[in-house]
């Protein structure tokens, strides 16, 4: 009988052959986060042109307490791709009783890291789920009893999503908070082309080397003999979609094996390895109502959104 390892690692290898033999190559960003991948994503957290974390931390640390009181007392609080789960330190001190804190994470030995960590800092239960989040969850007893579920989905992950995949997304977290649940929900603003390509392609590499970390996985987890010297990593803002997408380039005609299987790359064919929508705060705002997330308040400025979102009432 399989594991459960097993299976991810099937799926894995599945989805890298199918994104290799498609025309154009395109795969989904939540491979890029393994234990290193998620070690040099938080670091693109740190550098000066990723202007996101900043902003939603400086967003948080002013607004903490009013979500806080928006979401009320005895609420379980759930994160899908917490990460370190830094942005949720700037509400958990604000929150009345809150009776555990559930992270959500794919990548297993990040998870356990992280998980050690919060256990040193919080006095209430923390529960974590190794799992892939875009897929149906089965929640711990002390989350289904909570009074309340507070759905906190920070960063600009939403834009991951190509607009109707945000919508079927947005709805799978609505019934994860529930009838009386609480979502707060981040989303990149649009803004400036050059702010936007730099902010995926800064100076110092760490987006460059997080992205081509994928290719390094392929290699150590599925036997491929990708050579990352022959890719190099590009973003570009396509104003047309209101999107970042993030490639890797083949520098030369190639031939490329994964998993007993060969694929081709011609010389600057590219692998798509990553889209980011950028929306403004009534398009954002919109998209949550297409899937049935009513406005309870927004915390927004020029470079970045947090909303708060309650499932729309029947009247």
């Amino acid at each position: 009988m399989n594991t459960a390892l097993e299976i991810r690692d099937l799926e894995f290898r599945e989805a890298a052959w199918q994104a290799l033999a498609a025309n154009p190559k395109k795969i989904s960003p939540k491979f890029l986060y393994d234990a290193e991948g998620s070690q040099l994503f938080e670091a693109i957290c740190e550098v000066d042109a990723y202007y996101v974390t900043r902003e939603e931390r400086d967003i948080l640390r002013r607004s903490g307490r009013r979500i806080a009181d928006l979401v009320g007392p005895g609420a379980a609080v759930i994160e899908p791709g917490a990460g370190a789960g830094e942005k949720v330190e700037l509400i958990l001190p604000h929150l009345s009783d809150p009776v555990a804190y559930v992270p959500i994470e794919i990548s297993s030995s990040a998870l356990e890291a992280a998980t050690v960590q919060w256990r040193k800092k919080y006095s209430l239960p923390i529960i974590p789920i190794c799992a892939d989040y875009t897929r149906p969850l089965t929640l711990p007893a002390q989350v289904e009893r909570a009074k309340r579920r507070f759905v906190f989905f920070p960063g600009s992950t939403i834009g991951n999503f190509d607009p109707p995949e945000a919508v079927d997304f947005l709805i799978a977290l609505k019934r994860l908070a529930g009838r009386e649940g609480i979502l707060v929900i981040g989303a990149d603003v649009k803004k400036n082309k050059e702010v936007l390509e730099q902010a995926y392609d800064d100076p110092e590499g760490v987006t460059a080397a997080f992205n081509l970390n994928l290719l390094g996985r392929f290699n150590r987890e599925l036997g491929a003999n990708f050579n990352l010297n022959h890719f190099y990593h590009r973003a570009v803002y396509r104003e047309d979609l209101g999107r970042v997408e993030m490639h890797l380039v083949s520098r030369l005609d190639q031939v490329v094996r994964v998993a007993d299987r060969t694929f081709r790359f011609r010389e600057g064919e590219t692998f798509h390895t990553e889209s980011s929508y950028k929306y403004s705060p009534g398009d954002f705002i919109a998209l949550a109502s297409r899937a049935g997330l009513e406005l309870v308040e927004s915390f927004t400025n020029e470079m970045f959104g947090e909303y708060v979102f309650q499932p729309r009432r029947i009247k």
